[in-house]
């Protein structure tokens, strides 16, 4: 839970415990109140609310739908990105089957003609040589034909490569390029899936609905809390132990939870305690100033019909005395 949300509670029920400790007690206590464990439903987007179908303090079971948020825009993304990784398939598929039969035989087709084209070429360069030697024709023509016979030379071994990588097939690289864009984009269509299922809010443990801080029609920011619940069997103790007796309070410890308004106490034991105080005085902790010292503990109910109590109820806690 939020400190800052309970600083005011925290000074009272720590200068309180400072007062029933000065009074001598035959028992070490500490003052409180009665919780359960609160869970909070963030908003897995920021979308509008379009129902709401539960009530502040209703018992609700797990599995059971809370509201739900607009899904439009969300499932718009989700077909975008599963039409992505549906190309992406194709794509790899492309990759995996090779080049057509039909792309080879051109490449052949091709190869043929600049094999056709550079013997041409080479078969004038030959019939135009001797005429240069004989002066007949100029040295330019007979330079230009040289090169057109270079050129087609140049061309016929183009087209060789061409056909040879059609005939090896796709790279083994490529595949696995193919394969990894399939993978990415399948995977961002499943986060998108994820999100638009959360959409439609549901109670992931049996408790009760504590809050619902927005209303119909409101649009909480991402990670807002659109629903806080409380869970869990029984409630628990959440005080504040005061210095002076904080050394007789142990995880394990056993202790009497007394409740307002009910006589009979309601045996507990200690789950958790700080290390840490959690009153500090702004002067130094030295002497009757570290009495004014508090440590957080939480004492969990471990008997007695506690199952419907409700949160907030203050509590006074009596713990064993060291040696008792």
């Amino acid at each position: 839970m939020d400190m800052a949300r309970h600083t005011p509670r925290v000074l009272a029920l720590a200068l309180s415990a400072f007062a029933l400790v000065g009074c001598g007690n035959e028992q070490p206590q500490a003052l409180g109140t009665l919780e359960w464990d609160r869970i909070a439903l963030p908003a897995p987007a920021s979308e509008k609310i379009v129902r709401i179908d539960v009530r502040e303090g209703q018992q609700v079971k797990a599995g059971t739908r809370l509201l739900q948020l607009e899904l439009t825009r969300t499932q718009s993304q989700l077909d975008a990105l599963q039409a992505q990784a549906r190309q992406a398939g194709d794509v790899l598929a492309e990759l995996e089957a090779g080049p057509r039969s039909e792309e080879i035989a051109r490449a052949r087709a091709a190869l043929a003609a600049a094999q056709a084209e550079a013997a041409d070429a080479r078969a004038y360069y030959t019939r135009l040589q001797p005429l240069g030697r004989q002066r007949l024709v100029a040295a330019s023509d007979v330079d230009r034909a040289r090169a057109a016979a270079g050129n087609a030379e140049a061309q016929v071994r183009a087209a060789q490569a061409a056909l040879l990588e059609l005939e090896r097939g796709t790279r083994i690289e490529q595949i696995a390029q193919g394969r990894s864009a399939l993978a990415a984009a399948q995977a961002q269509a499943a986060v998108e899936a994820v999100t638009l299922e959360k959409l439609d809010l549901i109670a992931p443990r049996a408790g009760v609905i504590d809050s619902l801080p927005y209303r119909l029609g409101d649009q909480a920011p991402v990670g807002a809390p659109l629903a806080v619940m409380l869970v869990g069997d029984k409630p628990y103790a959440r005080v504040y132990v005061p210095e002076p007796i904080r050394a007789n309070v142990q995880v394990g410890s056993d202790a009497r939870v007394f409740l307002d308004g009910r006589d009979q106490a309601l045996p507990g034991r200690v789950r958790m305690i700080r290390n840490e105080p959690s009153f500090t005085p702004y002067y130094a902790l030295t002497g009757k100033d570290a009495a004014r010292l508090s440590y957080l503990a939480e004492v969990e109910i471990t008997g007695g019909d506690s199952a419907k109590l409700p949160a907030g109820v203050p509590v006074r806690v009596e713990f064993a005395a060291r040696g008792k």
